[in-house]
């Protein structure tokens, strides 16, 4: 009975002083940045109905977002080098240049180690509300 308290106390000592510690998280990975080359259209006047802008570049991901102006567009994936947004009267009805982008949303981080992709925003097009 001495013996196996002994084992066991040996034993804790043991795996506390091997210094074990849960495994490692990797840090989430640049994801793929989109691109975009036109806007079409690439204007509308100010008080115009709401519109479907498409939007053709490189690298878009099947849930890709359309921003404009900074807001959320409602968006279509077509390719990864088309998609399609539906920009309300209301993102148009007053003049001025309203940049456009293109987000590639991050893949979430699976498994005990951690990892995924960070999320990656597209370089400004600009449309512009006469």
């Amino acid at each position: 009975m001495k013996l196996n308290v002994v084992v066991i106390l040996l034993l804790t000592l043991l795996s506390i002083g091997c210094g074990y510690k849960s495994p490692a998280t990797m840090p989430a990975q640049p994801g793929v940045t989109p691109a975009i080359s036109q806007l079409a259209p690439d204007n509308a006047n100010s008080g115009d109905p709401g519109f479907t802008l498409t939007v053709n570049g490189t690298h878009f991901a099947s849930d890709a977002v359309v921003n404009f102006n900074g807001a959320k567009m409602a968006t279509t994936f077509v390719s990864a080098s088309q998609v399609m947004a539906a920009v309300p009267s209301s993102a148009i009805a007053t003049s001025g240049t309203m940049p456009v982008t293109v987000t590639n949303p991050g893949t979430a981080a699976t498994g005990p180690y951690g990892g995924g992709t960070m999320s990656e925003t597209s370089p400004a097009t600009n449309f512009t509300v006469n």
